[in-house]
């Protein structure tokens, strides 16, 4: 026998192979489970050990670790959650037999001023372990290094600074403003890397959406005017605007709906984005493209952010008042409120900062957006105290006021949607949204564009605000910043109080069962979100538990009515809403709607169907492809039927591949029709065609004997190919023109 023979024939064999793996693979998963249990059983009935066996140098030497987590309301510095020290740099505790399940936790010097932090300086997220239900158990690791507060400025500015250099983020704009004047205003690092311009305190950067809450203090000074209505129907002040709700008879959208992102709109679409247009008119921006603003779902029910809404609003300012947009902004806020800098539009290059890519390097070329009230202002630190102190003192400047300090609690307080209308106070606003971190609760806005981040925090009852801006997409250069920004100035300030846990509603168990994302910001991503976002709900020991199938379960506890907090939280950010004619829901960071349990088990046993078979396709190739080289085939008609599935998983897997090729200039490579947008156009019809095509030569193979292995497995991989492609031309997938 020839070697050409040999491998022919082992391939040829090989053929079998993807039912063995297959098999393999359920061996696999039930010997793995025997042994968790068989390991189990001999576990001894004590609780968990938590063992450190390294700390950082710069632990000192007297120092006590603690444990805070789930199993102690988040204390950082709790008595009896002290680690005992067991010699050579090792600490080590035992918890209550009691506490069992999954636990969360982090590790601290006695608070949370000086909690564990990334090796780098960066915020580390919560430990996790999954204690058994009866036995002991032991959790071993080691801290990287501990986060110790800057106290001053100095030590701020230093903290920062490094934080740049590791990230290679070129350069920043900060402010740190208190009820009683600025603390800090400046600019770090470079605001441009070629020239070597130094960032400084006057140094113009994109603030992105944080622009957004301007539309909203226009609205609020004509509705306080009295020569507007928060319920004014959007059609009757602007019906030139066009958008559709088929609801618009019974439940139009409405002004209030344009500022708390509840019209049920689409988010712009990639050629909205794309469009560059430096002067646009906004009816002629409005005018463009205009088939994003189709309402989903009826208006004032759901919250989904969408960035049309703000030109729309800013459109009805114009309306009233006859001036442009952004002269009237200009005029009756950027400066009364001392925001000398502000504008809309791109500055000269000497005053502004040049957004780069991750590299830190390569420049962005500047974004003229097409709804500029969505996200245009660029802004310097000076600016932007002064924004913070008019938030501070609510709505005041030098003591006269700008806008009444109910307008300002209007804009940080949510009504529309079904969660505001149970009572949820955390939430999206008027273009002003809460969020809470290490217990307290801020006021603000975030900002995005290609290039730059930025964010806006205030504590209205602390009277304490900051705002950053940088030049570069880094999200670790971000989070590390706002993480050392806040430490600084939420030092000794005091926390709310927890609210006590009260008992479970009376219609806890109208709210069991799975749910699926049912409010998405991007309609061409629903088809991803509704399967991958799925979350059981369900209330264990007088809590509610939360379950998504790609994270860990989550635990929150009743305030009060149908509301409900995280442990650590001072306040509820989950709402059940009482069932309506749409269904059951329930509010956890997005509406979520009640599906039937069958369906979701279906939905998860049909994804993960799809991905073996994907797999056991990729990894069966090497064999009929070799065998089909040597031309030793034995039955040449099978060719087909395991070369269309092969096809088909290529441009399956080819899209996100796509995406991630075109990430770097996402707008530019999306938004226009280009290699990008046309391969990904490409690819989902090649998927489609190619799973049909597998489809049909199966049916033919079957008439002309082919080996039942061979049948068995094409039958196995192409089923779910098939369910897959009739559910992406549901979506809309198959054939997206990104573009258009």
């Amino acid at each position: 026998m020839t070697f050409n023979s040999t491998i022919t024939a082992i391939f040829y064999k090989a053929q079998r192979l993807p039912l063995v793996f297959a098999a393999l693979f359920f061996a696999l998963f039930v010997s793995h489970a025997q042994a968790d249990n068989t390991l189990r059983a001999k576990e001894e009935k004590n609780g968990l050990t938590i063992i450190l066996t390294d700390v950082p140098a710069n632990t000192p030497k007297d120092a006590i670790i603690y444990v805070a987590g789930s199993f102690n309301g988040w204390q950082p510095g709790a008595q009896a959650y002290r680690l005992a020290a067991q010699g050579q740099g090792k600490y080590a505790i035992t918890l209550p037999a009691s506490v069992r399940g999954q636990v969360k936790f982090k590790f601290t010097l006695g608070s949370w001023d000086t909690v564990e932090t990334q090796a780098a300086g960066g915020k580390v997220a919560n430990r996790e372990f999954d204690i058994p239900a009866s036995g002991a158990a032991s959790y071993t690791d080691t801290v990287q290094a501990w986060h110790f507060v800057a106290l001053t400025i100095a030590e701020l500015k230093k903290e920062l600074e490094k934080i740049l250099a590791d990230t290679h983020t070129p350069g920043m704009s900060l402010a740190i403003v208190r009820k009683d004047g600025v603390e800090w205003a400046a600019g770090l690092g470079k605001a441009d890397v070629a020239t070597n311009r130094a960032s400084t305190a006057d140094t113009l950067f994109r603030i992105g959406s944080t622009s957004k809450n301007f539309t909203a203090l226009a609205i609020l000074q004509l509705v306080n005017q009295g020569k507007l209505s928060m319920q004014d129907p959007v059609r009757q002040l602007v019906p030139e605007v066009w958008f559709d709700n088929r609801w618009e008879d019974t439940d139009p959208v409405r002004v209030v709906d344009l500022l708390e992102h509840t019209t049920g709109w689409d988010d712009m679409h990639f050629s909205e984005y794309a469009k560059d247009a430096p002067n646009i008119g906004l009816r002629d921006a409005l005018d463009f493209s205009h088939q994003s603003r189709i309402s989903r779902w009826k208006p004032g029910t759901r919250m989904s952010y969408c960035n049309s809404g703000p030109a729309v609003a800013a459109m009805i300012v114009e309306k009233i008042t006859g001036q442009r947009f952004e002269d009237y902004v200009q005029r009756h806020f950027f400066a009364p409120i001392g925001m000398k800098t502000a504008t809309y539009f791109q500055p000269g290059a000497e005053r502004a900062t040049t957004l780069y890519h991750a590299d830190g390097k390569t420049p962005y070329p500047y974004w003229n957006i097409l709804f500029r009230p969505a996200g245009s202002i660029n802004a310097s630190a000076n600016d932007m105290a002064s924004y913070l102190a008019f938030f501070l003192h609510r709505g005041e400047v030098n003591g006269l006021p700008v806008l009444p300090a109910t307008a300002l609690d209007r804009i940080e307080t949510p009504s529309r949607n079904w969660a505001a209308q149970a009572g949820l106070k955390a939430g999206y606003g008027l273009y002003n949204y809460t969020s809470i971190n290490d217990g307290l609760v801020f006021h603000g806005h975030n900002g995005g564009v290609e290039g730059g981040l930025t964010t806006l925090a205030y504590l209205p009852e602390h009277g304490v605000g900051f705002f950053f801006s940088i030049n570069t997409g880094n999200g670790e250069a971000f989070r590390n910043i706002r993480n050392a920004i806040q430490a600084y100035i939420a030092r000794g300030l005091t926390k709310p109080v927890l609210p006590a846990i009260a008992a479970l509603p009376n219609d806890t168990e109208t709210h069991v069962g799975w749910y699926e994302p049912a409010s998405p910001r991007n309609e061409n991503m629903h088809f991803f979100d509704r399967l991958f976002g799925l979350t059981r709900f369900s209330f264990d020991n007088g809590k509610l538990m939360s379950r998504a199938i790609t994270q860990r379960e989550t635990m929150f506890v009743a305030v009060s009515g149908n509301l409900f907090r995280l442990m650590a939280d001072p306040i509820a950010t989950v709402a059940l809403i009482t069932p309506n004619s749409e269904g059951v829901f329930i509010e956890a960071g997005t509406t979520m709607k009640r599906i039937p349990t069958w369906q979701a088990y279906g939905e998860i046993a049909l994804v993960a169907w799809l991905a073996l078979a994907s797999a056991l396709i990729i990894l069966y190739s090497p064999c009929w492809i070799i065998a089909g080289l040597s031309r030793k085939w034995r039955r040449p008609q099978e060719l087909w039927i395991k070369v269309w599935p092969f096809i088909a998983v290529l441009s399956f897997v080819a899209v996100p591949g796509l995406f991630h090729l075109a990430s770097e200039n996402l707008i530019a490579h999306l938004g226009h029709l280009t290699l990008y947008s046309a391969a990904i156009n490409a690819a989902t019809l090649v998927f489609a065609m190619a799973s049909i095509a597998g489809a049909l030569s199966l049916w033919r193979a079957r008439q002309n004997g082919i080996g039942r292995y061979v049948v068995a497995f094409s039958v196995f991989v192409t089923i779910p190919l098939l369910i897959a492609t009739a559910y992406l031309t549901y979506w809309g997938v198959v054939g997206i023109r990104l573009w258009a």
